[in-house]
Formats: structure tokens, C-alpha cells, sequence
């Protein structure tokens, strides 16, 4: 048996399923199944810190942000077998991708966290954040621009911030941008922390 190497995967996935959509059979479990080696059965995620928890987030949310990497508005620095594989997904599988990570239940990181900078960090929340990312049990998370924050792996929420911040991560809305803009120094850990204490 010959193992595939880190560094040649993208490239023998796009092969892979560009062969699969190319067929008439390609449906949503095989969809997933290409998935699984990044965010799991569960949409948990493997444990990469680029690799966010999907599961239970708003069908909408995951929608866009397939299209965003398929239509190369958001590109892939460090995962680029993540717009690979965006770019041939067809609008159906979008949305089939969508329906069955949305519907999954989302567990509990069971984090640690500092109660003391979790409390600050709700503050930068409300003040910077609330309007756009609501917790993923909230009636109206649907509705609102961003994902729900609340409950996401810490190291990916570190990752994700200081990725916006260094310029490396494009804000695809110029009102993220604003609000990044305003984040001072410090405000990373404690915005981190408080999503972990959800």
C-alpha cells in the first residue's frame, strides 16, 4: 500500500473528486465523506487550528462562506485543498454540504477559559460583535450577517482574529474591517476566552 503525502493530498483529492462530480451518482454522502478529513463526521473539525467547528451552524452561514471560497473571494493560505474542492462543488452540493452540517447538533469544546477575561471579553462582544455573531441557539442567528462564534475552538478563534488582523484573512464586509480596526491589543484573549465560556 503506498501512503499519500501531506504535500501531494490537495492535489490527489481535486483529482478525486473531480472525477466523483463529474459522475451522475455524486450525492451528499460522498460529499461529506471528502469532508471528513478536515471536519470530521461531526463537523467538529480534526484539530487544525484553520479548521473552525461547523457543525450546528446556520445553513446560510455555511452557504456563504462555501461560496466565498469557490467564487475566490476568500482564498485558502494555508488549506488550499479547502477552495479546491469549494471550486467544484455545483450549487446543489452547496447546499446539500449546508443542510447536513447546519442539522448536526453542536457539542461542547469543554474548554478551559478565564472567567476574568471572559467578562472583558463579553463587554468587546457586545460593544464590537453582537450585532453580527449571535450564539448558535439564538432565534435570530439565521438573520444576522456572521457566524455564531460562541462555542468555536478556541484555537481556531485565535487563529481566525490574528489572521484578520495581520491582513493574511480578507474581511469579505466592510464592517468587519471597521470592527477589526477597533480590536486594541489584548482584545484577541479575551474575546477568545468568552466564546470559549459559552
Amino acid at each position: 500500500m503506498q501512503l499519500i503525502t501531506v504535500r501531494n493530498a490537495p492535489a490527489i483529492l481535486a483529482v478525486l473528486l473531480t472525477s466523483a462530480l463529474s459522475s451522475a451518482t455524486w450525492a451528499a454522502p460522498e460529499i461529506v465523506e471528502a469532508c471528513k478529513s478536515c471536519h470530521a463526521e461531526d463537523g467538529a473539525g480534526v484539530g487544525k487550528a484553520n479548521v473552525p467547528i461547523i457543525a450546528g451552524m446556520p445553513a446560510v452561514h455555511i452557504e456563504e462562506a462555501l461560496y466565498a471560497y469557490k467564487d475566490g473571494a476568500r482564498q485558502c493560505l494555508e488549506e488550499p485543498v479547502m477552495c479546491d474542492t469549494a471550486k467544484l462543488l455545483s450549487d446543489e452540493n452547496i447546499a446539500d454540504l449546508a443542510e447536513h452540517y447546519g442539522a448536526l447538533p453542536r457539542g461542547s469544546v469543554d474548554e478551559q477559559f478565564d472567567a476574568d477575561l471572559a467578562a472583558i471579553g463579553e463587554k468587546v462582544h457586545r460593544k464590537l460583535c453582537a450585532r453580527c455573531h449571535l450564539p448558535p441557539d439564538d432565534a435570530d442567528v439565521e438573520d444576522v450577517l456572521g457566524p455564531p462564534l460562541h462555542g468555536q475552538r478556541s484555537e481556531y478563534l485565535r487563529y481566525a482574529l490574528e489572521a484578520y488582523l495581520s491582513g493574511t484573512r480578507e474581511n469579505l464586509l466592510p464592517e468587519m474591517e471597521e470592527k477589526i480596526g477597533l480590536l486594541d491589543e489584548g482584545d484577541v484573549a479575551v474575546l477568545v476566552n468568552y466564546y470559549a465560556s459559552y
